[in-house]
C-alpha cells in the first residue's frame, strides 16, 4: 500500500481480505489495519508509526539482504514500492501480492493522499529509467516463486504493468493471462550476470561510475518485452 490518493480505499477494506497489509512510508496513516510498516533509513522518525502488538516495523537492516537475494537494487528498482514488494515476497511467502496506491502517476496538486508530496520514483536514478521494466521483472520473479501479482488500483493510468483485478476476485485469483517470453527473460538474466551491477550495501548511488546507462537501457528493454502481451513502450 503506497501513498497515491486512491490508497485511501484501504480504510474500507475488510481485514480478512488480506493476510498482511504492508504500508509504505506514510501509508500506515490510512488505516489502523496495517500489519507491517516499511520505510527507508532517511524516513523522519516523527512520521514513523509506533510499533504495536502484531504490527511490525521494517527498515533497511531487514530489506537490503532480501533485495540482494533477488539481484540488488539496481536491477530491482530503487524505490520503496519495489523494495516493499521484494521484501514481502521474501519474508511473507505470499501466494498473491496486490498493489494499491503504487501507480506512480503524479498529476495535479494532490499527488498523494495527504496532499502534495515528493515523487520519489521520478527522480533521476539509474535504477528507475524504466519503471515498467522493473515491474515486469518483479512479476516474473514472483511468479517463479508461486506468487501472483496484481494491481487493485481503480485508476485508469498506472506505471505498474500488472493486471488490474477487483478485490472481489482476489480469493479465487491465480496468476494472469500474461504469457512469458522465455527468450527475453534468458537474455535479461544473462545480461544482469554479465554486467554484475550488484552493490551489497544497497547504496548503489555511491557507485554510479560503474554503471553504463546504455547497458541499463538495453536490460530494461528486455524486461519490458519479457511478456508477450506487454504494454506498448
Amino acid at each position: 500500500m503506497g501513498s497515491a490518493p486512491d490508497a485511501i480505499r484501504a480504510a474500507e477494506f475488510e481485514l480478512n481480505s488480506f493476510t498482511s497489509i504492508v504500508a509504505i512510508n506514510n501509508a500506515w496513516k490510512i488505516t489502523p489495519r496495517w500489519t507491517h510498516s516499511i520505510f527507508p533509513t532517511d524516513f523522519p522518525f516523527e512520521r514513523r508509526p509506533k510499533e504495536k502488538l502484531k504490527r511490525t516495523l521494517h527498515t533497511a537492516q531487514e530489506y537490503v539482504p532480501i533485495q540482494n537475494k533477488y539481484g540488488g537494487f539496481l536491477y530491482a528498482g530503487g524505490t520503496m514500492a519495489f523494495t516493499a514488494a521484494y521484501w514481502a515476497l521474501g519474508c511473507l511467502n505470499p501466494s498473491l501480492i496486490a498493489f494499491l496506491g503504487c501507480d506512480m502517476v503524479y498529476k495535479g496538486i494532490n499527488t498523494h493522499f495527504y496532499g502534495s508530496g515528493t515523487a520519489d520514483p521520478l527522480r533521476v536514478d539509474p535504477s528507475l529509467r524504466s519503471i515498467e521494466a522493473k515491474a515486469n521483472r518483479f512479476e516474473y520473479i514472483a511468479n517463479k516463486e508461486g506468487c501472483s501479482v496484481v494491481n487493485i488500483s481503480e485508476k485508469d493510468e498506472s506505471r505498474l504493468t500488472h493486471k488490474k483485478v477487483k478485490i472481489s476476485r482476489l480469493d479465487n485469483y491465480h496468476f494472469s493471462d500474461r504469457k512469458l517470453n522465455e527468450t527475453f527473460v534468458i537474455k535479461a538474466l544473462a545480461l544482469e550476470k554479465q554486467l554484475d551491477y550488484f552493490v551489497e550495501s544497497g547504496k548503489y548511488w555511491k557507485e554510479t561510475n560503474r554503471f553504463d546507462l546504455a547497458k541499463i537501457d538495453e536490460l530494461d528493454l528486455l524486461w519490458v518485452n519479457c511478456f508477450h502481451n506487454k504494454l506498448e513502450s
